[in-house]
């Protein structure tokens, strides 16, 4: 086998992550919570860059996070290896920037057609809503599934990211909300898993079955 060019070996070791949805959802901070988490408390490479719709409240937002275990060169994704929507539009107008086998995260609250197959789709926003009663804790819950979901940052790094971020006062909630995050993502792994391990069906039965 020849020896892979410079791109391919930067290419193996970029993880490029998009956190998508409203203004008014967060976003921007998510980014920068989880850029932080990487960066900082797990001593990555990283790089954020972030995007605005027309209006700050209600328009498009979203925002790229590059992760390396060298100097990050070009700070833009190319290609997805994780996708969070958190609205539906995001989820129509990024989910064809996944690579094949990409985590596709969504919360089910607003996006009702995924377009991926074997997405996560996860209720962000009914949860903080009526389970830690603050809507805008959201963001956070997704945090907490999304550090669950992938092994690109860790549990403990989000929380110590999450927690410098927050006003005072307020930890003890943000904590429940990434704890809850967490708990759906591990639902939703083991809901996976189960029905990965159907029991076969033997040729004679499906003959049976015609």
């Amino acid at each position: 086998m020849g020896q892979a060019s410079h791109g391919e070996s930067l290419m193996e070791c970029r993880y490029e992550i998009r956190l998508s949805g409203s203004g008014g959802q967060g976003i921007i901070l998510m980014a920068i919570i989880l850029a932080e988490a990487i960066g900082v408390y797990d001593g990555k490479f990283v790089a954020q860059t972030q995007s605005y719709g027309p209006e700050a409240r209600g328009g498009s937002s979203r925002a790229d996070v590059i992760v390396s275990d060298e100097e990050i060169d070009y700070p833009k994704a190319m290609g997805l290896d994780l996708l969070v929507a958190m609205n539906q539009k995001s989820c129509d107008e990024y989910y064809d920037e996944l690579k094949p086998g990409g985590i596709f995260i969504v919360d089910s609250t607003f996006v009702q057609q995924v377009h991926v197959p074997q997405a996560f789709s996860m209720p962000f926003t009914r949860i903080a809503r009526e389970d830690l009663k603050h809507e805008m804790l959201a963001n956070i819950v997704a945090l907490g599934a999304l550090a669950e979901l992938t092994a690109v940052v860790s549990p403990a790094a989000i929380e110590a990211a999450v927690l410098a971020r927050v006003p005072k006062g307020t930890e003890a909630i943000n904590r429940s909300a990434l704890q809850a995050g967490g708990q759906i993502a591990r639902e939703a792994i083991k809901a996976r898993e189960q029905l990965s391990v159907l029991p076969e069906i033997s040729e004679a039965e499906l003959r049976e079955d015609y």
